[in-house]
């Protein structure tokens, strides 16, 4: 069984979002056949789709895995479970944690309740922004263009993403 490289982005924005968005991490980091192998700087950024809410915190990880797809994304909502994720009262509102596959290997799969790459993922500067501090080179599979030329195609209008006072 070979190794797969994965990215997950890791966002909250109810209790302390910081705190939670660690946690979560942190808990990736332990779970067995999971490595994470590289980190974002953290982010504050401004909530998309339901705007009435407070901004969110976000990082993106890599991780290295012998899970495949379908596993990885069980342990992921297992985590969110576990670290007290409800389902949200509006789509794209408020959450205590939500951690998202974004990319596995180069693979594309659209199956129910999975889709790779993400499909939301490339309009998204909370996500391509911490995703290039990890690996601007990366290919968006469907695309196939890379991350921080998908980055610099958003342009400057909305979704702001400020580095969190935290981690200056």
């Amino acid at each position: 069984m070979g190794t797969h490289t994965a990215f997950i982005s890791v966002g909250s924005n109810l209790g302390d979002p910081l705190e939670n968005c660690r946690r979560a991490v942190q808990r990736l980091a332990a779970e067995e056949g999971i490595r994470v192998t590289g980190r974002s700087r953290i982010y504050r950024t401004e909530p998309v789709g339901y705007t009435d809410q407070a901004w969110f915190v976000n990082q993106v990880v890599r991780v290295e895995t012998e899970l495949g797809p379908e596993a990885l994304l069980n342990r992921l909502q297992a985590l969110e479970r576990g670290l007290g994720k409800s389902a949200p009262a509006v789509r794209f509102g408020p959450r205590v944690i939500d951690l998202d596959l974004l990319l596995f290997d180069r693979q594309v799969i659209e199956a129910p309740g999975l889709v790779l790459p993400h499909p939301r993922m490339h309009t998204r500067r909370f996500v391509l922004k911490p995703l290039c501090d990890i690996d601007p080179g990366i290919v968006h599979p469907v695309l196939g263009r890379e991350m921080h030329t998908l980055l610099a195609e958003l342009g400057s209008g909305g979704q702001e993403v400020v580095e969190h006072p935290c981690c200056d």
